[in-house]
């Protein structure tokens, strides 16, 4: 796939790259917070950018919050600790975050920079005990409540209904969307009634980008012999789930995540009502870039049967371009609308879920019919554009001949 398709991608790409400059809450931190923002970088690339959105009051319980749940994801995902230390370690993760001096899980993980966390793990730990009691409330509350569906998940060994599914994410990613909420008003840049009364527009927040991640991940999971495609769904196309990966099966394999991306289309409505009532601006870039990143995977995998064979991502100067673009809830509702019309496009009559994928995609049109087109090319930066468009040939022709721009563009993963 190209870096980049038109020119304000390239744009986008390059201005991101040499134009912010090193995040200056990077430098010169106090005790171990810096050695947490490093490490992000390392594990999230993704996200270590979305939190430079938020303000720096904020920001710093985000990192942490981040961190711990990863902590306790690894150690649900670490393929060779028994069941017997893995449960154990998942019932009393949350309390142990108070424990002085923190703790650490070694040997655990299963990627290098999993292990460097969980080895160090105690230097996330003291960064915790440093934050307001509200925060720590919170993200002690998120993480005891994750670690039971982890536990029960852990279990089961699958998920069979579509019930389930709806479950599980709620637990890994729809939790999240709760606690980031909690984190919000506890900050005060957001309204009480952002948590009183939209716990379900915030849990499918989560959910939105779970299934997202999950549809699009088919690919390294059955490589490593992991399911979270529900068994009611997959069924209906194979006998096995790993059936798709054969090029036979292709077909079948592509209507399965037609009908998985049109029950993730089911929860933008929640999407947009939440953000809707947002009222700070840092507070709503924070949630719109990994939604916008969100619907564009899902047009970019819907009919695809490239997920099959690799992982599909949208091209990094798209995801740049939309990281620049999102900064109201008009800019949200533009690009919903581009990529809703993407996939309308897509859509083969002969597939089973034809009729279903079409009724959610003109949900969304309708949602969308008042804020017209999302602007391309030189609209993107107005006045700007000439200027930036003139430093990015240039940066980006130099930087390519010195095999700097294939650097430059790692940092800016094309995923959600």
């Amino acid at each position: 796939m190209p870096l980049a398709k038109t020119f304000d991608e390239l744009i986008s790409a390059l201005k991101l790259k040499f134009l912010i400059g090193k995040p200056k809450h990077l430098t010169k931190l106090p005790g171990h917070l810096g050695w947490c923002y490093e490490l992000l970088i390392e594990v999230s690339r993704s996200f270590a950018l979305v939190i430079q959105e938020l303000p720096e009051s904020l920001r710093d319980a985000v990192c942490i919050f981040y961190l711990v749940l990863r902590g306790l994801d690894t150690v649900e995902d670490d393929p060779n600790m028994p069941q017997e230390a893995k449960l154990e370690w998942l019932n009393t993760f949350a309390a142990k975050l108070d424990q002085e001096g923190g703790f650490d899980v070694p040997n655990c993980g299963h990627r290098p920079y999993y292990v460097r966390l969980m080895e160090n793990f105690h230097r996330v730990c003291i960064e915790f005990q440093r934050l307001d009691k509200g925060y720590r409330d919170v993200i002690q509350n998120i993480t005891n409540e994750m670690a039971k569906g982890m536990i029960m998940f852990l279990e089961k060994e699958g998920v069979d209904t579509v019930e389930e599914y709806n479950e599980y994410c709620h637990y890994v990613a729809g939790l999240v969307g709760l606690g980031l909420t909690d984190l919000f008003v506890a900050s005060g840049l957001e309204r009480k009634s952002l948590k009183e009364s939209k716990s379900t527009h915030a849990n499918s927040m989560g959910l939105f980008l779970q299934k997202t991640n999950i549809i699009r991940d088919y690919y390294e999971d059955i490589r490593e012999d992991r399911v979270f495609w529900p068994k009611d769904v997959w069924s209906l196309y194979a006998d096995r789930i790993e059936d798709f990966k054969y090029e036979q099966n292709f077909g079948k394999g592509v209507e399965c995540i037609n009908q998985l991306v049109t029950n993730a289309l089911a929860h933008v409505t929640d999407v947009f009502e939440y953000m809707s009532h947002l009222q700070d601006r840092q507070v709503f870039n924070f949630c719109a870039i990994p939604q916008v990143m969100a619907i564009a995977t899902l047009a970019e995998v819907y009919n695809n049967e490239d997920c099959f064979h690799g992982l599909v991502k949208i091209r990094k100067g798209m995801a740049a371009k939309l990281i620049y673009y999102t900064k109201s809830m008009d800019d949200v509702k533009r690009v919903f609308r581009y990529f809703a019309l993407q996939i309308q496009k897509k859509i083969d009559v002969r597939d089973p879920n034809a009729t279903e994928t079409a009724n959610q995609v003109q949900l969304i049109l309708e949602m969308t019919n008042d804020v017209g087109q999302m602007p391309s090319g030189t609209r993107i930066f107005g006045g700007f554009t000439f200027t930036v468009g003139v430093l990015g040939a240039v940066l980006g022709y130099y930087s390519y001949r010195r095999g700097v721009f294939g650097n430059a563009m790692q940092s800016i993963r094309g995923q959600v």
